[in-house]
């Protein structure tokens, strides 16, 4: 994915370094080129994905939808999103309109969100890497843990019954009609085209927001941090891994790299992993668009019951690996 956009990767760098002469070794310079290369693959991203999602949802009914993920056992569906979420290649960002979506389709809300941690923690680029870097043991016990904590993380929402926290419009699109079949492709594409715009007018901010926010953290704080506070004797390395990796974002994929390098510094296994679902899974960008989708006593539950799970993982395979 990050080979489509190493063109702006490139007219950047000669933007910041050759025409306006800055220094490509100094802070500032690293955190206005995240800014800028991030702001155009989000966005980017996110105009496909969700016209792509508008697409599908033209041939597919809310029952139907709905028929799927409404289980008469609730674990089953949060079981069916977290699998649907795994093979899903969508990073935090790209996968909300997926969840909103879900919701606007009936289907229950703790198995959207089962989906919406899956599908950025589970990466099956980062599953190949980790093979080829730890071992199918570390690998396997990648998926499971992610896999489980969908699972749970959805389920206890589901249970809290927090429908109330959603805002009113996540709720209003359902009067749109986009499930008859007999629509032309123009029509199709036009709603497509008038759904990505409006969603898009109301999350740039947020958005804008969080990857600001993303490039101060990434220009200014020095790369062997998490190397030189987290290491394997410390009891508070795990948690501290997880809170430092909130306000980066990054898929799984490009995670994994900085993985290795952690792990060759001496980070243990399981801190090193629980920094990479928190960067994958409770991005600060994801949190920015969920402000616009839901009300803040939600996302602080998603996040505490997510970043309760991702810490108990790194405990657990700190343990296990030691």
């Amino acid at each position: 994915m990050d080979t489509i956009f190493k063109p702006i990767e490139i007219l950047t760098e000669w933007l910041l370094i050759s025409l306006f002469k800055l220094n490509p070794e100094s802070h500032l310079t690293e955190a206005i080129n995240f800014f800028i290369y991030d702001t155009v693959k989000i966005f980017t991203l996110l105009a496909v994905i969700i016209f792509t999602v508008a697409i599908i949802r033209s041939f597919f009914s809310p029952q139907k939808i709905r028929a799927i993920l409404s289980h008469r056992y609730s674990i089953v569906n949060n079981i069916l999103a977290g699998l649907f979420g795994m093979v899903t290649p969508f990073c935090t960002c790209s996968a909300i309109p997926l969840f909103v979506g879900f919701v606007q389709a009936g289907v229950p809300l703790g198995a959207t969100f089962s989906f919406l941690v899956a599908s950025p923690m589970i990466n099956e680029v980062a599953i190949v890497l980790l093979l080829g870097l730890f071992g199918w043991k570390i690998m396997l016990l990648y998926i499971l843990s992610g896999l489980l904590i969908s699972v749970i993380s959805g389920f206890a929402i589901g249970k809290l019954k927090m429908e109330a926290q959603l805002e009113k419009f996540v709720f209003e699109e359902t009067k749109l009609n986009f499930s008859r079949n007999r629509r032309s492709w123009l029509e199709r594409v036009n709603y497509a085209k008038k759904y990505t715009l409006g969603m898009i007018k109301k999350v740039w901010l947020y958005v804008i927001l969080g990857i600001a926010l993303g490039a101060v953290i990434h220009g200014f704080v020095p790369a062997d941090f998490l190397a030189t506070y987290a290491s394997a004797d410390k009891w508070y390395a795990v948690p501290l891994a997880t809170l430092i990796g909130i306000p980066l974002y990054a898929n799984a994929a490009g995670v994994v790299p900085l993985v290795s390098a952690l792990t060759e510094k001496g980070v243990a296994m399981g801190t090193v992993l629980a920094f990479m679902m928190a960067v994958t899974g409770l991005s600060l960008p994801e949190f920015m668009i969920l402000k616009r989708v839901m009300k803040t006593k939600l996302i602080l539950t998603f996040a505490l019951i997510v970043g309760i799970g991702i810490m108990i993982t790194g405990y657990l395979f700190n343990f296990v690996l030691r």
